[in-house]
Protein backbone atom coordinates (compact mmCIF):
# COMPACT_ATOMS: atom_id res chain seq x y z
CA UNK A 1 0.00 0.00 0.00
CA UNK A 2 1.23 3.48 -0.86
CA UNK A 3 0.64 7.11 0.08
CA UNK A 4 0.54 10.02 -2.37
CA UNK A 5 -0.44 13.69 -2.32
CA UNK A 6 -0.39 16.84 -4.37
CA UNK A 7 -1.85 15.62 -7.69
CA UNK A 8 -5.43 15.41 -8.92
CA UNK A 9 -7.06 12.04 -8.21
CA UNK A 10 -8.54 11.86 -11.72
CA UNK A 11 -5.02 11.62 -13.17
CA UNK A 12 -4.35 8.43 -11.17
CA UNK A 13 -4.85 5.02 -12.74
CA UNK A 14 -6.86 2.29 -11.04
CA UNK A 15 -9.80 -0.07 -11.28
CA UNK A 16 -11.84 1.90 -8.74
CA UNK A 17 -11.68 5.11 -6.73
CA UNK A 18 -13.23 5.30 -3.27
CA UNK A 19 -14.68 8.58 -2.01
CA UNK A 20 -15.58 8.90 1.68
CA UNK A 21 -18.68 11.09 1.81
CA UNK A 22 -20.41 12.66 4.83
CA UNK A 23 -24.06 13.61 4.92
CA UNK A 24 -23.18 17.31 4.76
CA UNK A 25 -21.18 16.80 1.56
CA UNK A 26 -24.14 15.27 -0.24
CA UNK A 27 -25.73 18.68 -0.68
CA UNK A 28 -22.57 20.71 -1.26
CA UNK A 29 -19.81 21.05 -3.80
CA UNK A 30 -17.19 19.47 -1.54
CA UNK A 31 -17.10 16.22 -3.54
CA UNK A 32 -14.99 17.92 -6.20
CA UNK A 33 -15.26 16.95 -9.85
CA UNK A 34 -17.79 14.20 -9.05
CA UNK A 35 -20.30 16.49 -7.31
CA UNK A 36 -22.82 16.33 -10.17
CA UNK A 37 -22.82 12.52 -10.38
CA UNK A 38 -23.13 12.15 -6.61
CA UNK A 39 -25.95 14.68 -6.51
CA UNK A 40 -27.91 12.66 -9.07
CA UNK A 41 -27.69 9.39 -7.10
CA UNK A 42 -28.59 11.29 -3.94
CA UNK A 43 -31.67 12.82 -5.52
CA UNK A 44 -32.71 9.39 -6.79
CA UNK A 45 -32.55 8.07 -3.23
CA UNK A 46 -29.81 5.57 -4.09
CA UNK A 47 -27.16 6.89 -1.70
CA UNK A 48 -27.57 8.96 1.44
CA UNK A 49 -24.04 8.75 2.90
CA UNK A 50 -25.27 6.76 5.91
CA UNK A 51 -22.47 5.26 7.97
CA UNK A 52 -20.94 2.26 6.16
CA UNK A 53 -23.37 2.62 3.23
CA UNK A 54 -21.69 1.68 -0.05
CA UNK A 55 -22.79 2.65 -3.55
CA UNK A 56 -20.96 1.71 -6.75
CA UNK A 57 -21.13 4.38 -9.46
CA UNK A 58 -19.78 3.68 -12.99
CA UNK A 59 -18.06 6.69 -14.60
CA UNK A 60 -18.30 7.69 -18.23
CA UNK A 61 -15.28 9.00 -20.10
CA UNK A 62 -12.85 7.99 -17.36
CA UNK A 63 -10.94 4.96 -18.71
CA UNK A 64 -8.25 5.35 -16.04
CA UNK A 65 -10.85 5.36 -13.25
CA UNK A 66 -13.94 3.53 -14.51
CA UNK A 67 -15.78 3.18 -11.17
CA UNK A 68 -16.44 5.26 -8.07
CA UNK A 69 -17.07 3.52 -4.76
CA UNK A 70 -19.03 5.93 -2.58
CA UNK A 71 -18.51 5.18 1.11
CA UNK A 72 -20.91 6.78 3.56
CA UNK A 73 -19.50 8.42 6.68
CA UNK A 74 -22.79 9.46 8.24
CA UNK A 75 -22.42 12.74 10.10
CA UNK A 76 -18.66 12.24 10.31
CA UNK A 77 -16.42 9.42 11.42
CA UNK A 78 -15.83 9.60 15.14
CA UNK A 79 -12.62 7.60 15.40
CA UNK A 80 -10.36 4.79 14.29
CA UNK A 81 -12.91 2.02 14.78
CA UNK A 82 -15.34 3.68 12.37
CA UNK A 83 -12.53 4.16 9.84
CA UNK A 84 -11.55 0.51 10.17
CA UNK A 85 -15.11 -0.72 9.62
CA UNK A 86 -15.70 1.62 6.68
CA UNK A 87 -12.50 0.45 4.98
CA UNK A 88 -13.59 -3.18 5.40
CA UNK A 89 -16.83 -2.40 3.58
CA UNK A 90 -14.88 -0.68 0.79
CA UNK A 91 -12.65 -3.74 0.42
CA UNK A 92 -15.68 -6.01 0.10
CA UNK A 93 -17.13 -3.71 -2.56
CA UNK A 94 -13.84 -3.77 -4.46
CA UNK A 95 -13.87 -7.55 -4.25
CA UNK A 96 -17.34 -7.66 -5.82
CA UNK A 97 -15.97 -5.54 -8.68
CA UNK A 98 -12.90 -7.78 -9.11
CA UNK A 99 -10.81 -4.63 -8.62
CA UNK A 100 -7.07 -5.17 -8.57
CA UNK A 101 -5.89 -1.55 -8.18
CA UNK A 102 -7.78 0.60 -5.66
CA UNK A 103 -7.39 4.31 -4.91
CA UNK A 104 -8.69 5.74 -1.62
CA UNK A 105 -9.34 9.48 -1.76
CA UNK A 106 -8.47 10.82 1.70
CA UNK A 107 -10.65 13.80 2.64
CA UNK A 108 -8.65 16.98 3.21
CA UNK A 109 -10.50 17.51 6.49
CA UNK A 110 -10.23 13.90 7.70
CA UNK A 111 -8.41 14.88 10.88
CA UNK A 112 -11.23 17.29 11.74
CA UNK A 113 -13.87 14.67 10.98
CA UNK A 114 -12.26 11.97 13.10
CA UNK A 115 -10.08 13.72 15.70
CA UNK A 116 -7.36 11.15 14.97
CA UNK A 117 -3.81 11.75 13.82
CA UNK A 118 -2.74 10.82 10.27
CA UNK A 119 -0.76 7.83 11.60
CA UNK A 120 -3.82 6.45 13.38
CA UNK A 121 -6.02 7.06 10.34
CA UNK A 122 -3.53 5.37 8.02
CA UNK A 123 -3.30 2.35 10.31
CA UNK A 124 -7.06 2.02 10.77
CA UNK A 125 -7.82 2.32 7.05
CA UNK A 126 -5.08 -0.14 6.11
CA UNK A 127 -6.19 -2.67 8.72
CA UNK A 128 -9.79 -2.39 7.57
CA UNK A 129 -8.93 -2.92 3.93
CA UNK A 130 -6.80 -5.98 4.62
CA UNK A 131 -9.31 -7.48 7.06
CA UNK A 132 -12.26 -6.79 4.78
CA UNK A 133 -10.50 -8.20 1.73
CA UNK A 134 -9.88 -11.55 3.43
CA UNK A 135 -11.38 -14.62 1.79
CA UNK A 136 -11.25 -18.10 3.27
CA UNK A 137 -9.32 -20.65 1.24
CA UNK A 138 -11.57 -23.24 -0.35
CA UNK A 139 -10.75 -26.60 -1.83
CA UNK A 140 -13.10 -26.77 -4.79
CA UNK A 141 -11.83 -28.16 -8.07
CA UNK A 142 -12.49 -24.88 -9.87
CA UNK A 143 -10.52 -22.01 -8.37
CA UNK A 144 -11.46 -18.35 -9.01
CA UNK A 145 -9.37 -16.35 -11.47
CA UNK A 146 -9.61 -13.18 -9.39
CA UNK A 147 -7.22 -13.31 -6.44
CA UNK A 148 -8.05 -10.02 -4.74
CA UNK A 149 -6.79 -6.45 -4.43
CA UNK A 150 -3.11 -6.20 -5.29
CA UNK A 151 -2.40 -2.49 -4.73
CA UNK A 152 -3.95 0.38 -2.80
CA UNK A 153 -3.00 4.07 -2.97
CA UNK A 154 -4.15 6.50 -0.28
CA UNK A 155 -4.34 9.86 -2.02
CA UNK A 156 -4.69 13.45 -0.81
CA UNK A 157 -5.35 16.18 -3.40
CA UNK A 158 -3.37 18.86 -1.61
CA UNK A 159 0.37 18.63 -1.09
CA UNK A 160 0.90 17.13 2.35
CA UNK A 161 3.62 18.40 4.65
CA UNK A 162 6.61 16.13 5.17
CA UNK A 163 5.62 15.30 8.76
CA UNK A 164 2.08 14.41 7.69
CA UNK A 165 3.32 12.16 4.88
CA UNK A 166 5.69 10.41 7.29
CA UNK A 167 2.85 9.77 9.73
CA UNK A 168 0.69 8.32 6.97
CA UNK A 169 3.50 6.05 5.83
CA UNK A 170 4.16 4.84 9.38
CA UNK A 171 0.48 4.20 9.97
CA UNK A 172 0.13 2.27 6.72
CA UNK A 173 3.15 0.14 7.60
CA UNK A 174 1.81 -0.70 11.05
CA UNK A 175 -1.71 -1.31 9.76
CA UNK A 176 -0.37 -3.66 7.11
CA UNK A 177 1.57 -5.62 9.74
CA UNK A 178 -1.51 -5.85 11.99
CA UNK A 179 -3.85 -6.84 9.15
CA UNK A 180 -1.57 -9.44 7.60
CA UNK A 181 -0.82 -10.97 11.01
CA UNK A 182 -4.55 -11.29 11.69
CA UNK A 183 -5.11 -12.91 8.32
CA UNK A 184 -2.30 -15.38 9.00
CA UNK A 185 -4.14 -16.37 12.18
CA UNK A 186 -7.38 -16.66 10.23
CA UNK A 187 -5.79 -18.90 7.61
CA UNK A 188 -4.37 -21.25 10.23
CA UNK A 189 -7.61 -21.42 12.19
CA UNK A 190 -9.64 -22.18 9.07
CA UNK A 191 -7.44 -25.12 8.07
CA UNK A 192 -9.22 -28.49 8.36
CA UNK A 193 -7.94 -30.87 10.98
CA UNK A 194 -6.51 -33.33 8.46
CA UNK A 195 -4.26 -30.57 7.11
CA UNK A 196 -3.29 -28.95 10.41
CA UNK A 197 -1.97 -31.51 12.88
CA UNK A 198 0.28 -30.63 15.83
CA UNK A 199 3.39 -31.29 13.72
CA UNK A 200 1.99 -29.15 10.87
CA UNK A 201 1.29 -26.32 13.31
CA UNK A 202 4.87 -26.64 14.53
CA UNK A 203 6.09 -26.34 10.93
CA UNK A 204 4.00 -23.19 10.47
CA UNK A 205 5.65 -21.71 13.56
CA UNK A 206 9.10 -22.66 12.30
CA UNK A 207 8.34 -20.93 8.98
CA UNK A 208 7.48 -17.71 10.82
CA UNK A 209 10.62 -18.00 12.95
CA UNK A 210 12.88 -18.64 9.96
CA UNK A 211 11.30 -15.82 7.95
CA UNK A 212 12.25 -13.33 10.66
CA UNK A 213 15.37 -14.93 12.10
CA UNK A 214 13.80 -15.86 15.46
CA UNK A 215 15.16 -18.71 17.60
CA UNK A 216 12.67 -21.55 17.94
CA UNK A 217 12.34 -25.04 19.36
CA UNK A 218 9.80 -27.83 19.02
CA UNK A 219 9.60 -30.61 21.62
CA UNK A 220 8.29 -33.93 20.29
CA UNK A 221 6.40 -36.51 22.35
CA UNK A 222 9.57 -38.13 23.71
CA UNK A 223 11.02 -34.79 24.82
CA UNK A 224 7.65 -33.75 26.27
CA UNK A 225 7.66 -36.93 28.37
CA UNK A 226 11.28 -36.43 29.43
CA UNK A 227 10.55 -32.87 30.54
CA UNK A 228 7.65 -34.11 32.67
CA UNK A 229 4.88 -32.30 30.78
CA UNK A 230 2.28 -34.82 31.83
CA UNK A 231 -0.69 -32.60 31.00
CA UNK A 232 0.21 -32.12 27.33
CA UNK A 233 1.25 -35.76 27.01
CA UNK A 234 -2.02 -37.03 28.50
CA UNK A 235 -4.23 -34.96 26.18
CA UNK A 236 -2.29 -35.87 23.06
CA UNK A 237 -1.69 -39.57 23.59
CA UNK A 238 -5.06 -40.69 22.18
CA UNK A 239 -4.23 -39.41 18.70
CA UNK A 240 -2.09 -40.89 15.93
CA UNK A 241 -0.73 -37.33 15.59
CA UNK A 242 1.47 -36.88 18.69
CA UNK A 243 1.64 -33.63 20.67
CA UNK A 244 4.17 -30.83 20.27
CA UNK A 245 5.39 -28.02 22.51
CA UNK A 246 6.31 -25.07 20.29
CA UNK A 247 8.46 -22.13 21.43
CA UNK A 248 9.47 -19.06 19.40
CA UNK A 249 11.38 -16.10 20.89
CA UNK A 250 11.57 -12.48 19.83
CA UNK A 251 14.37 -10.46 21.42
CA UNK A 252 14.17 -6.74 20.73
CA UNK A 253 16.65 -5.52 23.37
CA UNK A 254 20.27 -6.30 24.11
CA UNK A 255 19.42 -8.32 27.23
CA UNK A 256 16.84 -11.08 27.63
CA UNK A 257 14.88 -9.39 30.41
CA UNK A 258 11.42 -7.96 31.11
CA UNK A 259 10.01 -10.88 29.12
CA UNK A 260 6.33 -11.17 28.19
CA UNK A 261 5.02 -14.67 27.51
CA UNK A 262 2.11 -15.13 25.11
CA UNK A 263 0.68 -18.63 25.27
CA UNK A 264 -1.85 -20.01 22.80
CA UNK A 265 -3.96 -23.14 23.14
CA UNK A 266 -3.14 -25.33 20.14
CA UNK A 267 -5.70 -28.15 20.09
CA UNK A 268 -5.80 -28.77 16.34
CA UNK A 269 -9.00 -30.79 16.65
CA UNK A 270 -11.13 -31.39 19.71
CA UNK A 271 -13.52 -34.33 19.68
CA UNK A 272 -13.87 -34.10 23.45
CA UNK A 273 -11.92 -37.31 23.87
CA UNK A 274 -13.58 -39.99 25.98
CA UNK A 275 -16.06 -37.29 27.14
CA UNK A 276 -17.17 -37.11 23.51
CA UNK A 277 -18.86 -33.97 22.20
CA UNK A 278 -22.19 -34.07 20.39
CA UNK A 279 -21.86 -34.48 16.64
CA UNK A 280 -23.69 -31.28 15.54
CA UNK A 281 -21.14 -28.47 15.32
CA UNK A 282 -18.13 -30.67 15.96
CA UNK A 283 -16.77 -29.71 12.53
CA UNK A 284 -16.08 -26.24 13.95
CA UNK A 285 -13.62 -27.75 16.41
CA UNK A 286 -10.93 -27.18 13.78
CA UNK A 287 -10.92 -23.71 15.41
CA UNK A 288 -9.82 -25.00 18.82
CA UNK A 289 -6.30 -23.80 18.04
CA UNK A 290 -7.49 -20.21 17.57
CA UNK A 291 -5.35 -19.10 20.51
CA UNK A 292 -2.25 -20.66 18.98
CA UNK A 293 -3.01 -18.96 15.67
CA UNK A 294 -3.38 -15.61 17.44
CA UNK A 295 -0.03 -15.72 19.22
CA UNK A 296 1.69 -16.93 16.06
CA UNK A 297 0.15 -14.00 14.18
CA UNK A 298 1.59 -11.68 16.83
CA UNK A 299 5.08 -13.09 16.23
CA UNK A 300 4.66 -12.52 12.49
CA UNK A 301 3.91 -8.83 13.09
CA UNK A 302 6.75 -8.44 15.60
CA UNK A 303 9.10 -9.67 12.91
CA UNK A 304 8.02 -6.76 10.72
CA UNK A 305 7.69 -4.00 13.33
CA UNK A 306 10.72 -4.91 15.52
CA UNK A 307 9.76 -3.10 18.75
CA UNK A 308 12.20 -2.91 21.68
CA UNK A 309 10.57 -5.65 23.76
CA UNK A 310 11.19 -9.31 24.55
CA UNK A 311 8.49 -11.89 23.90
CA UNK A 312 8.43 -15.66 24.21
CA UNK A 313 5.58 -17.45 22.44
CA UNK A 314 4.51 -20.93 23.55
CA UNK A 315 1.99 -23.25 21.93
CA UNK A 316 1.09 -26.58 23.55
CA UNK A 317 -0.41 -28.48 20.62
CA UNK A 318 -2.31 -31.76 20.55
CA UNK A 319 -5.33 -33.52 19.08
CA UNK A 320 -7.93 -34.55 21.64
CA UNK A 321 -9.25 -37.87 20.37
CA UNK A 322 -10.97 -40.94 21.88
CA UNK A 323 -8.85 -44.08 21.69
CA UNK A 324 -7.91 -47.15 23.69
CA UNK A 325 -4.94 -45.27 25.15
CA UNK A 326 -6.64 -41.87 25.55
CA UNK A 327 -6.73 -40.21 28.96
CA UNK A 328 -9.93 -40.88 30.90
CA UNK A 329 -12.18 -39.33 33.54
CA UNK A 330 -10.72 -40.29 36.90
CA UNK A 331 -7.10 -40.22 35.73
CA UNK A 332 -4.48 -38.39 37.80
CA UNK A 333 -1.99 -36.40 35.69
CA UNK A 334 1.28 -34.90 36.93
CA UNK A 335 2.21 -31.61 35.27
CA UNK A 336 5.58 -29.94 34.69
CA UNK A 337 5.01 -27.84 37.81
CA UNK A 338 4.72 -31.00 39.91
CA UNK A 339 1.04 -30.31 40.59
CA UNK A 340 -1.34 -33.18 40.04
CA UNK A 341 -4.64 -32.86 38.20
CA UNK A 342 -7.69 -35.02 38.70
CA UNK A 343 -9.35 -35.44 35.31
CA UNK A 344 -13.12 -35.22 35.60
CA UNK A 345 -13.87 -34.31 32.00
CA UNK A 346 -11.58 -35.00 29.05
CA UNK A 347 -13.36 -32.24 27.11
CA UNK A 348 -11.78 -29.76 29.53
CA UNK A 349 -8.41 -30.46 27.93
CA UNK A 350 -7.27 -26.96 26.96
CA UNK A 351 -6.55 -25.89 30.50
CA UNK A 352 -4.55 -29.09 31.05
CA UNK A 353 -2.14 -28.43 28.16
CA UNK A 354 -1.91 -24.73 29.06
CA UNK A 355 -0.82 -25.68 32.59
CA UNK A 356 2.41 -27.15 31.23
CA UNK A 357 2.92 -24.23 28.85
CA UNK A 358 2.63 -21.61 31.60
CA UNK A 359 5.13 -23.48 33.74
CA UNK A 360 7.49 -23.79 30.79
CA UNK A 361 7.20 -20.06 30.07
CA UNK A 362 8.70 -19.40 33.50
CA UNK A 363 11.77 -21.39 32.46
CA UNK A 364 12.10 -18.92 29.58
CA UNK A 365 12.12 -15.99 32.00
CA UNK A 366 8.51 -14.83 31.69
CA UNK A 367 7.74 -11.92 34.01
CA UNK A 368 4.14 -11.52 32.80
CA UNK A 369 1.92 -14.00 30.98
CA UNK A 370 -1.05 -13.73 28.65
CA UNK A 371 -2.78 -16.91 27.54
CA UNK A 372 -5.28 -17.01 24.68
CA UNK A 373 -7.60 -19.97 24.37
CA UNK A 374 -10.88 -21.17 22.91
CA UNK A 375 -11.49 -22.51 26.37
CA UNK A 376 -15.13 -22.80 27.43
CA UNK A 377 -18.63 -22.98 26.07
CA UNK A 378 -19.61 -21.21 29.29
CA UNK A 379 -18.18 -17.91 28.07
CA UNK A 380 -20.71 -17.92 25.21
CA UNK A 381 -23.54 -18.09 27.75
CA UNK A 382 -22.23 -14.86 29.29
CA UNK A 383 -20.83 -12.90 26.33
CA UNK A 384 -22.08 -14.66 23.21
CA UNK A 385 -19.79 -14.23 20.22
CA UNK A 386 -19.47 -10.50 20.86
CA UNK A 387 -16.75 -10.20 23.49
CA UNK A 388 -13.75 -12.13 24.78
CA UNK A 389 -13.87 -13.10 28.45
CA UNK A 390 -10.90 -12.30 30.68
CA UNK A 391 -9.66 -13.61 34.03
CA UNK A 392 -6.66 -12.08 35.78
CA UNK A 393 -4.64 -11.87 38.97
CA UNK A 394 -3.37 -8.36 38.20
CA UNK A 395 -5.69 -5.38 37.72
CA UNK A 396 -3.00 -3.06 36.35
CA UNK A 397 -2.16 -5.51 33.59
CA UNK A 398 -5.85 -6.08 32.92
CA UNK A 399 -6.49 -2.35 32.54
CA UNK A 400 -3.61 -2.05 30.07
CA UNK A 401 -4.93 -4.96 28.03
CA UNK A 402 -8.46 -3.55 27.99
CA UNK A 403 -7.11 -0.19 26.80
CA UNK A 404 -5.26 -2.06 24.04
CA UNK A 405 -8.46 -3.84 23.03
CA UNK A 406 -10.26 -0.51 22.64
CA UNK A 407 -7.49 0.79 20.36
CA UNK A 408 -7.72 -2.43 18.36
CA UNK A 409 -11.50 -2.32 18.07
CA UNK A 410 -11.94 -5.65 19.88
CA UNK A 411 -14.08 -6.23 22.98
CA UNK A 412 -12.90 -7.75 26.27
CA UNK A 413 -15.03 -8.23 29.39
CA UNK A 414 -13.43 -9.10 32.72
CA UNK A 415 -14.98 -12.05 34.58
CA UNK A 416 -15.13 -12.34 38.38
CA UNK A 417 -12.63 -14.44 40.35
CA UNK A 418 -14.32 -14.90 43.69
CA UNK A 419 -12.54 -17.22 46.17
CA UNK A 420 -15.54 -19.54 46.03
CA UNK A 421 -14.77 -20.22 42.36
CA UNK A 422 -11.27 -21.41 43.25
CA UNK A 423 -12.71 -23.64 45.97
CA UNK A 424 -14.83 -25.36 43.32
CA UNK A 425 -11.60 -26.68 41.78
CA UNK A 426 -10.49 -28.46 44.96
CA UNK A 427 -9.90 -32.19 44.68
CA UNK A 428 -9.77 -34.84 47.40
CA UNK A 429 -7.14 -36.89 45.55
CA UNK A 430 -5.05 -34.31 43.62
CA UNK A 431 -3.86 -30.73 43.85
CA UNK A 432 -6.59 -29.51 41.54
CA UNK A 433 -9.32 -30.92 39.32
CA UNK A 434 -9.91 -29.91 35.71
CA UNK A 435 -13.67 -29.33 35.87
CA UNK A 436 -16.03 -27.76 38.37
CA UNK A 437 -19.41 -28.15 36.74
CA UNK A 438 -21.51 -25.79 34.64
CA UNK A 439 -21.90 -22.89 37.01
CA UNK A 440 -19.24 -20.20 36.79
CA UNK A 441 -17.47 -22.34 34.19
CA UNK A 442 -15.63 -19.53 32.40
CA UNK A 443 -14.25 -18.14 35.68
CA UNK A 444 -13.27 -21.51 37.17
CA UNK A 445 -11.54 -22.56 33.94
CA UNK A 446 -9.52 -19.35 33.93
CA UNK A 447 -8.62 -19.74 37.58
CA UNK A 448 -7.38 -23.27 36.88
CA UNK A 449 -4.87 -21.85 34.37
CA UNK A 450 -3.88 -19.01 36.69
CA UNK A 451 -2.79 -21.54 39.31
CA UNK A 452 0.23 -22.26 37.09
CA UNK A 453 1.30 -18.60 36.68
CA UNK A 454 2.98 -18.92 40.10
CA UNK A 455 1.96 -15.41 41.10
CA UNK A 456 3.32 -13.69 38.00
CA UNK A 457 1.07 -10.99 36.52
CA UNK A 458 -1.25 -12.94 34.25
CA UNK A 459 -4.32 -12.49 32.07
CA UNK A 460 -6.35 -15.28 30.52
CA UNK A 461 -8.39 -14.50 27.38
CA UNK A 462 -11.23 -16.91 26.57
CA UNK A 463 -11.96 -16.52 22.84
CA UNK A 464 -14.32 -19.49 22.52
CA UNK A 465 -17.08 -17.17 21.36
CA UNK A 466 -15.09 -14.70 19.29
CA UNK A 467 -12.55 -16.84 17.41
CA UNK A 468 -15.00 -18.35 14.91
CA UNK A 469 -18.21 -16.70 13.68
CA UNK A 470 -21.26 -18.19 12.03
CA UNK A 471 -21.69 -15.12 9.82
CA UNK A 472 -19.80 -12.01 8.73
CA UNK A 473 -19.80 -9.08 11.17
CA UNK A 474 -17.87 -5.81 11.11
CA UNK A 475 -14.29 -6.35 9.97
CA UNK A 476 -14.60 -10.10 10.58
CA UNK A 477 -15.62 -12.72 8.02
CA UNK A 478 -17.63 -15.86 8.55
CA UNK A 479 -15.32 -18.47 10.07
CA UNK A 480 -12.02 -17.59 11.73
CA UNK A 481 -11.58 -14.01 12.95
CA UNK A 482 -7.97 -13.91 14.16
CA UNK A 483 -9.31 -12.23 17.29
CA UNK A 484 -6.84 -10.85 19.84
CA UNK A 485 -3.93 -10.56 17.38
CA UNK A 486 -4.37 -6.80 17.13
CA UNK A 487 -5.17 -6.37 20.83
CA UNK A 488 -2.01 -8.22 21.84
CA UNK A 489 0.05 -6.16 19.39
CA UNK A 490 -1.40 -2.92 20.74
CA UNK A 491 -0.56 -4.07 24.27
CA UNK A 492 2.99 -5.09 23.40
CA UNK A 493 3.74 -1.95 21.40
CA UNK A 494 2.44 0.13 24.30
CA UNK A 495 4.89 -1.72 26.56
CA UNK A 496 7.59 -0.66 24.13
CA UNK A 497 6.45 2.96 24.31
CA UNK A 498 6.38 2.84 28.13
CA UNK A 499 9.89 1.36 28.24
CA UNK A 500 11.23 4.05 25.91
CA UNK A 501 9.54 6.78 27.96
CA UNK A 502 11.10 5.35 31.10
CA UNK A 503 14.52 5.31 29.44
CA UNK A 504 14.07 8.96 28.45
CA UNK A 505 13.11 9.88 32.04
CA UNK A 506 16.22 8.13 33.33
CA UNK A 507 18.42 10.03 30.89
CA UNK A 508 16.81 13.34 31.82
CA UNK A 509 17.27 12.76 35.55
Amino acid sequence: MKWSSGIQAKTLQGDALCLMITGDEMDSSEAGEWTEQISRVSQAGLFGAKLNQIYILPLEGQPGLPILILAGCGNGLAGTDELRHLAAQVARAAHRLNAVRLIIQVPDNLSKQTAVRPQEAGQALTEGLILGAYRRTHYKREQPVYTGIESVVFHLDRQAEAAESLEWSQGIRQGQAFGEATNLARNLTNLPGNLLTPSALAMAAIEVAERHGFPAEVLDEQEIAQKGMGGLLAVGKGSVHPPRMIVVRYQGTSQWENVTAIVGKGITFDSGGISLKRAPGMENMISDMGGAAAVLGVMEALGTLRPRINVVMLIPSAENMPAANAFKPGDIVTTLSGRTIEILNTDAEGRVVLADALTYSLEWGAERIIDVATLTGAVLSVLGDIATGAVTNNEVMMEALQAASIRAGEKIWQLPVFPEFREMLSSEVADIRNAAGRYGGASTAGLFIGEFAEGRPWVHLDIAGTAFLSKERGVNPKGATGVMVRTLLQYLLHLNADDEAGADDTLQS
